[in-house]
């Protein structure tokens, strides 16, 4: 489930029935939909007294759709909440004529990557992701550096060496990796 275009589409349709209802409270009270409406007591109209005559069945029904709702509610907000597009585990081809494949964990190769990046003159910290498929998979790594490095010689650095090795380690020269460099501002130093 693609969490934000799920989000959009029922947040708007959540949006446009309360609107509707909304819009018909203010259409009802203010009297022009039937002048007869602001004159008449809350509970005497057509829909209670179909809810008093067919109660027996009316109720089951409605704690099941309440039910439908909440599980569907609860999914929805797992899939927001939880859900991650990470990786735990790469699943790396041994040997091409047959089907034998090998595991490696995904945060074993995050982790390398980052202590490697980590390492390099410039650099304040590093966060590396794993996404994508399994088989399939792509990197994410963001780059925290101060803002007096060189940002061209950082990139081409942190290229040539951890993205590189992370290439060669996974068997896949075209693995996608997606490098951003971050600049943070170094805390001045307090003078006493």
């Amino acid at each position: 489930m693609h969490a934000d275009r799920s989000n959009r589409v029922a947040l708007l349709l959540l949006g446009l029935l309360l609107l509707a209802g909304g819009a018909g409270g203010v259409l009802a009270a203010a009297g022009t939909i039937n002048s007869a409406t602001p004159d008449r007591a809350l509970a005497d109209n057509p829909v209670s007294g179909y809810v008093g005559d067919n109660g027996q069945w009316l109720w089951p029904v409605a704690a099941v759709v309440a039910l439908t709702v909440l599980v569907l509610v609860a999914r929805w907000l797992y899939a927001v909440l939880f859900s991650t597009d990470r990786i735990r585990v790469l699943k790396l081809r041994t040997d091409s004529r047959t089907a034998e494949r090998t595991t490696l964990s995904a945060s074993a190769v995050a982790s390398a990557v980052r202590d490697e990046i980590e390492n390099y003159p410039g650099v304040r910290t590093a966060k590396v992701r794993v996404i994508g498929e399994a088989e399939q998979p792509q990197v994410a790594v963001t780059v925290y550096t101060d803002g007096d490095s060189d940002l061209a010689a950082l990139r081409d650095r942190v290229e040539r060496g951890a993205l590189a090795h992370a290439r060669q380690a996974l068997e896949q020269p075209e693995l996608p990796i997606r490098l951003d460099l971050e600049l943070t501002r170094r805390e001045p130093a307090r003078v006493v």
